[in-house]
């Protein structure tokens, strides 16, 4: 008979990502409800814009100077690792390669919008985002385009398409991965395989944030 090893808590999301995994979800949420609103809430539009441009920038800077499992480099986006989680369905400490290739795709889809939403104007109730004044009419006009015909609606099949999935593995693979992003650990057969999730890693975390939101309020003030 073979042994199986036991499974124990393994710490895999560091703090940092946890609360930026969170705290993005709650300011794509208030985006779009203040989106659709409209009027007084636009203000509180932008203001969440900004949360998210600081967010991604800070999301940049951690993948390639995080924990373990939050690197880039550690996300299996090859075509061969996908066909062999679909075959197999095999687990992962980290992200799935279907999930790695899920948080590209939100990331390139926030990024997007936020650009947009940075050089949008909009003629009609003349209000659109600082940087329209450095491009021209044409632009800011395609700008806005994009961020109410295409990008909303990019961003929120995404999201929806995120949630089904993470619903369908809790579902029908019995594979719970809510709670590890709550509370950080996952039951793995390798304690190894542990990301570093100590004070210094929070504090460097923190430190990003803040430049990240400098370079926020640096690229407003140009407008």
């Amino acid at each position: 008979m073979t042994d199986v090893a036991p499974l124990v808590a393994v710490r895999v999301w560091d703090l940092p990502i946890r609360v930026f995994h969170w705290t993005l979800t709650l300011a794509v949420v208030a985006l779009v409800v203040t989106g659709k609103v409209g009027g007084n809430a636009m203000e509180w539009h932008f203001r969440c814009g900004y949360g998210v441009f600081a967010l991604l920038l800070w999301r940049l800077l951690w993948g390639f100077s995080g924990s373990r499992w939050t690197r880039f480099a550690s996300f299996p986006v090859r075509p061969s690792a996908l066909a062999r989680q679909l075959r197999e369905d095999t687990s992962h400490a980290g992200h799935s390669p279907s999930g790695a290739l899920s948080v590209f795709a939100l990331l390139a889809a926030l990024c997007a919008q936020v650009a947009a939403g940075l050089l949008s104007w909009d003629d009609i109730v003349q209000i659109g985002g600082p940087l329209n004044r450095h491009v021209s009419e044409a632009a800011a006009s395609r700008a806005l385009w994009f961020h109410k015909a295409v990008g909303q609606w990019l961003v929120i099949g995404l999201v929806l398409l995120h949630v089904s999935a993470v619903l369908f593995y809790l579902l029908a693979r019995r594979l719970d991965l809510i709670r590890p992003m709550w509370h950080g650990d996952k039951r793995l057969a390798d304690a190894s395989l542990a990301a570093v999730d100590d004070a210094a890693m929070r504090w460097r975390a923190l430190a990003l944030f803040a430049l990240s939101a400098a370079a926020v309020a640096v690229v407003v003030s140009l407008g």
